[in-house]
Parts: structure tokens; C-alpha cells; sequence
């Protein structure tokens, strides 16, 4: 699917721009939360577990740190927020708490690409990386182990960076 002027409504160049489209992620995560209620016919808690993942990763990391176009995001960024980010921003970093956000997140994107939001490869990738647990796990495991200077080896492991390489179908 080529960018459409509608994904470019959650382009980010300024504070200006993080301030609108937090906005407009917020008017779509409660059409996503209505879906899952309405349609998925979820119990209002769990529509709003699912909702809560996703609302956090799309409003704290993707807008808010990142400033990245949500509808367009490179797929690797979920890596870089469960193994990396999550981690190190999260008093207690869990794997039950992460799984719940993950599950919020590869849902949401489904519904992306269901209502024609995002391409079928995108929704498949980031899919694939909130299905990475046992990765984030010992990402988890290992941030507790670190002693001395071993933090920097344990940040090149799964940097923030963007050297994942450009943001293209496979």
C-alpha cells in the first residue's frame, strides 16, 4: 500500500504536530476499543486490557518518544521497545506486563490492516516481533544481571537507533 494523505495526517515534525496526532491516536484507539467490543464482542475489561497495550505503546514510545508516523512504522521498533526501551523506562520491567502491551499491539495492528490502515507485510512483521517473548524475556533476565559497564554491551544488543535499516517491505 503506497502512503496515502491520510497516513501522512500522523506525519510528526514538531510539538505542534506530536500534540495533533496524539489526538488523532487517540480518537482511533477508541474506534479500535469499540471494535473489540462491539465486534469482537470482548468483555468491556478485556477490550480495555487490549486497548491499554496498545494506547501505551502507540502514545508513549511510537508518538511521544519515537515521533514516529504510527501508520508507518518500521516493524523493528517493537523490538526496540520490548528489548530496549520498556526496560529501561519501567521501575519493574515484567514479562506480564510486557505481554499484555504486546498483545495490545499485534492486535491493534491487526485491525490496522483489516480497515485498510496498514500494509499486509507491516501488520505481519510487527506481528512476528510482539510474538518474540522468550527474546524479551532474557533481554529482562539480563538488564538485572548487568554489573560494572556492562550496560553499553547490553544496549548494543538492541539498540534504539534506527540502523535496522530502512522501513521497506521484505
Amino acid at each position: 500500500m503506497p502512503t496515502t494523505n491520510k497516513n501522512r495526517a500522523f506525519d510528526i515534525a514538531d510539538w505542534k504536530d506530536e500534540a495533533r496526532v496524539d489526538g488523532l491516536a487517540i480518537e482511533l484507539l477508541k474506534e479500535f476499543h469499540r471494535h473489540l467490543g462491539e465486534e469482537q464482542k470482548l468483555e468491556p475489561i478485556v477490550a480495555g486490557e487490549i486497548a491499554r497495550g496498545a494506547d501505551y505503546f502507540l502514545r508513549e514510545f511510537v508518538i511521544g518518544d519515537r515521533q514516529d508516523n504510527l501508520l508507518e512504522l518500521a516493524p523493528q521498533r517493537v523490538r526496540q521497545f520490548a528489548g530496549h526501551w520498556y526496560i529501561i523506562r519501567t521501575l519493574e520491567p515484567n514479562m506480564t506486563e510486557l505481554s499484555s502491551i504486546l498483545s495490545g499491539v499485534a492486535a491493534f495492528y491487526t485491525w490496522a490492516e483489516k480497515t485498510g490502515r496498514v500494509e499486509h507485510w507491516r501488520c505481519q512483521q510487527i506481528t512476528n516481533y510482539c510474538q518474540a517473548l522468550a527474546e524479551y524475556s532474557k533481554r529482562i533476565d539480563s538488564f538485572w544481571e548487568i554489573r560494572d559497564d556492562g550496560f553499553i554491551a547490553w544496549q548494543n544488543s538492541c539498540p534504539l537507533t534506527d540502523d535496522a535499516g530502512p522501513d521497506e517491505a521484505p
